[in-house]
């Protein structure tokens, strides 16, 4: 059952004051103590052994023996536990458990139990800008984590150009400023791109400066996943330049979404990508990123293998390019191209939860049907034999190295995320696959810093003021696991096995874990960028729209 605080205080503190004897000094009343932990507040610093106390949904006190001064209505002993602020991803594509019809599906337990208290949502350029309205929606149904609202590219752009690959006219780049300016006066925390994805893809530098400077102006952060990650178009590193480019145009902080070196092309390229980020840094740009801990990545089938022309319409377009002989072989020439880009057909391996073929690498489709790899990439596109209202063929695309990710890992600008996409493991076991691998096995972070990275770091990073630290006026986001047995229990082949470890959780002041158990809490918010306090500032010409 879930633990609602506030209402036994009064009660409690009343049966004390009558039993206390006269002069003695009366114990402050709270809902929870955790009491006996290692205690890692989500600074830099190294953890000591200690209490939290949770009044509500704040915490009113964090240090050795401070539960003494309380009378909690719940004492939690947390000895031999890492006791943390909440997880922070940034960077998350949780749509089918936040926005689902289910209370049950909107706790989001994939996360809960990794430890994620707080994520990133409209990211890669996805979100929407009517920020008002989801929040009086999640306001009004509930939501299992606290969520961070970025206003996207991609909605923008389809609002106003649809999918085609032009750019705006005047008229058309203002309603777009508009539509940014307008998200960012209901509160979110910046723009988020997708720049490798069509028809983000179809964007100047010049236009997203544009609409990055209305995020700018109030006082958001610029997140991409760049134009190019790998060799594509323009390449990584020219790609990450254009990104510390749009910055330094508009005067705004920089995070880099999931950082890596993708594919062969560009394996090794990790020191030229750090060096690149150290020099805008030493410069005074704001540049920072996040990560997860996995050799593959996840995406559409058709983003990772088709060219970007080919998609200039949308799907019916790309279906009429493809019943065309000429086009149809100038795009199996690309994707022939890109495969090779991406490792091969065998480090393709499908993972759409409601796919046939869902297990089966690319390689292993093309032997089933006879055919070549390209071919077989394209049946799986067109959607060949299967209902045309299907979800896109996803993949888990192995294709970065490890030497690459180690030493991303290790920057003291890159923080933890999951990316988090039904179908590949990531969604569930992200936090916990860091920790197991990274920290206890190759010991490429300590402990310390990968609570830090995870915590405190992120909320400086998003701009969360009283979110990733354990300290008295906070909001009561807390984390218990037990080092021993914090541990990732998803697999490629198995994405949806829930991690295992953590015994206690609370989001703001609500248990939606407790004793190893998810809860029936829904205690999460919509948070507002700290910027924006409901109101546009004063003379901006963007009016906010009425939420619905």
């Amino acid at each position: 059952m879930s633990h609602r605080p506030g209402a036994p205080v009064a009660l409690l503190a009343a049966a004390l004051a009558a039993i206390l004897p006269t002069g003695a000094k009366a114990l402050e009343p709270a809902d929870l103590a955790i009491v006996g932990g290692r205690v890692h507040d989500g600074g830099s610093g190294p953890s000591s052994t200690g209490d939290v106390v949770v009044r509500g949904d704040r915490i009113v006190a964090v240090g050795p023996d401070v539960a003494r001064a309380y009378a909690p209505a719940r004492t939690i002993d947390a000895a031999g536990k890492i006791v943390a602020p909440g997880f922070i991803d940034p960077h998350t594509h949780p749509d089918t458990y936040i926005r689902a019809d289910s209370a049950q599906t909107r706790r989001v337990l994939p996360w809960l139990h990794q430890g994620v208290t707080t994520i990133g949502i409209g990211v890669d350029g996805g979100g929407r800008p009517d920020v008002a309205v989801q929040r009086a929606w999640f306001t009004r149904n509930g939501v299992g984590v606290n969520l961070v609202p970025f206003v996207g590219l991609g909605p923008v752009r389809r609002e106003v150009l649809g999918a085609s690959a032009r750019a705006p006219t005047p008229e058309e780049l203002a309603r777009m400023e508009q539509l940014v300016a307008q998200a960012m006066c209901e509160g979110a925390f910046g723009l988020s791109t997708g720049l490798f994805y069509a028809p983000q893809s179809f964007a100047s530098t010049a236009e997203v400066v544009a609409l990055a400077r209305q995020a700018a102006l109030r006082g958001g952060l610029y997140d991409t996943h760049q134009r190019d990650e790998s060799s594509y178009g323009i390449g990584l590193l020219a790609s990450t330049a254009e990104a510390l480019d749009i910055g330094r145009q508009t005067g705004m902080p920089v995070h880099l979404a999931h950082i890596k070196a993708l594919g062969t092309d560009v394996h090794g390229q990790a020191p030229q990508l750090v060096a690149m980020i150290e020099d805008a840094r030493a410069q005074g740009l704001n540049v920072t990123a996040d990560q997860y801990p996995w050799l593959a990545s996840g995406t559409a089938l058709s983003a990772a293998v088709l060219p970007r022309w080919a998609q200039d319409g949308g799907r019916p377009a790309l279906l009429r390019r493809l019943a065309d002989p000429a086009l149809a072989a100038r795009i199996a020439s690309e994707v022939q191209a890109n495969l090779r880009r991406r490792g091969g057909p065998q480090a393709l391996l499908l993972t759409s939860p409601a796919s046939p073929w869902r297990g089966r690498t690319l390689a292993q489709m093309a032997e089933y049907w006879k055919v070549d790899p390209v071919e077989a990439a394209l049946r799986l596109i067109r959607g060949d034999g299967l209902p045309d209202s299907r979800p896109a063929e996803s993949v888990a695309s192995f294709n970065m190295h490890e030497d690459d990710v180690r030493l991303l890992m290790r920057q003291p600008w890159v923080v933890t995320s999951s990316d988090g996409t039904d179908g590949h493991p990531r969604q569930y076991a992200s936090f916990p696959e860091k920790y197991a691998r990274y920290v206890r096995e190759q010991g490429v972070l300590d402990l310390d810093t990968f609570i830090h990275r995870s915590t405190g770091l992120t909320a400086s990073i998003l701009g969360l003021a009283d979110r990733g630290r354990l300290q008295p006026g906070a909001a009561a986001d807390v984390v218990v696991f037990d080092p021993d047995g914090y541990a990732p229990g998803a697999t490629y082949l198995e994405p949806k096995v829930l991690a295992r470890g953590v015994e206690t959780l609370l989001v703001n002041g609500q248990l939606a874990i407790d004793g190893g158990q998810a809860t029936d809490a829904l205690g999460g918010q919509v948070l507002h960028h700290r910027a924006a306090d409901g109101t546009c500032p004063p003379g901006d010409t963007y009016p906010l729209s009425a939420a619905r």
